[in-house]
């Protein structure tokens, strides 16, 4: 029953594992002095996804690394290249999917640690630089390619890689596409719009193409919109909003919850993925901490392309 004045429901993060000391190598890269100011960084993570085994996948996008932790917490570095991962997506075949912001779309085999160029370019055009990526059930794949596009440069993209190999450039005026996810009727794309701290909606028609594209949620404060995120199993969607936490909105895009951390230190809850056996448990990259976050909630994810 539609009731907008519910009152909200806060829930308190923990502490899932926070990155080994080993890992953690505080320095300026060629990522972090556009993106941080010229500041030295030890990681920034992002792009959580979990396998069929519960192993949670998470990139730290300055380095060019890709860890797996396991459901004890324990990391184990999968690969280091000279890219800057971003979002990540498990196949149903089993590859791992990264949106690269400087090498397009590739995908891992998490066994060996080889890397493959899907996507480098559309249409011989370099990518401004791709940020997240959701599969539908059928393999099509939608990715967003951010690059550094703001309201004063609304040129960020939505692009529809589809499973017979068919790219279709989809949104072009969006002021930095963030993350992307798909409802779970699949009659909708929901893009976290960082720079106009918005959610957009995008009807998806019996064609495949979008009509009457609008805003789906309108955010305020922080210290920026809307960045990672995911939908759960009762079309609800979950948004990572940066300095305030993970809001949790219904259907109706209303809200019923927002995940929150009472350490100082975690302001920046960047990307999302549902886990553990009922998939209740949400992890959270906090990106600059080097901590990955949990929390618990009433319904579970939405069960993605690489589980089915």
């Amino acid at each position: 029953m539609l009731n907008p004045f519910k009152p909200l429901e806060l829930v308190k993060t923990e502490v899932f594992s926070s990155m080994p000391g080993k890992f953690r190598k505080k320095s300026r890269t060629g990522w972090s002095d556009p993106n941080r100011q010229h500041a030295e960084v030890e990681c920034f993570l992002e792009g959580p996804a979990f396998d069929r085994n519960g192993n949670l996948y998470i990139v730290d996008t300055p380095f060019g690394r890709i860890f797996r932790i396991d459901p004890k917490g324990e990391w184990d570095l999968v690969v280091q290249y000279e890219g800057w991962p971003n979002g990540m997506k498990f196949h149903k075949d089993g590859r791992l999917f990264i949106a690269d912001y400087r090498k397009g779309i590739l995908s891992l085999d998490v066994k060996s640690g080889k890397l493959e160029s899907i996507l480098e370019t559309a249409y011989s055009e370099g990518f401004k630089g791709c940020n997240d990526l959701h599969f539908t059930n059928n393999g099509d794949l939608y990715f967003t390619d951010q690059g550094q596009t703001g309201i004063a440069d609304p040129t960020g993209r939505l692009f529809r890689l589809r499973a017979n190999g068919c790219l279709e450039r989809l949104i072009t005026n969006i002021p930095s596409p963030n993350g992307v996810t798909v409802s779970t009727t699949e009659k909708h794309v929901y893009v976290g719009v960082t720079r106009s701290q918005q959610v957009w909606r995008l009807p998806v028609m019996h064609d495949l193409a979008f009509s009457k594209t609008g805003v789906a949620i309108q955010l305020s404060g922080g210290v920026g919109g809307p960045d990672g995120v995911e939908m759960d199993a009762d079309n609800g969607i979950l948004v990572c909003q940066l300095g305030v936490g993970v809001w949790r909105f219904d259907a109706n895009m209303l809200p019923t919850h927002l995940v929150h951390s009472e350490d100082s230190r975690h302001h920046h809850l960047a990307n999302i993925a549902y886990g553990g056996p009922d998939r209740k448990t949400v992890y959270i990259t906090e990106s600059l901490s080097g901590d990955v976050l949990m929390a618990r909630l009433p319904i579970a994810g939405k069960v993605l392309f690489g589980h089915l």
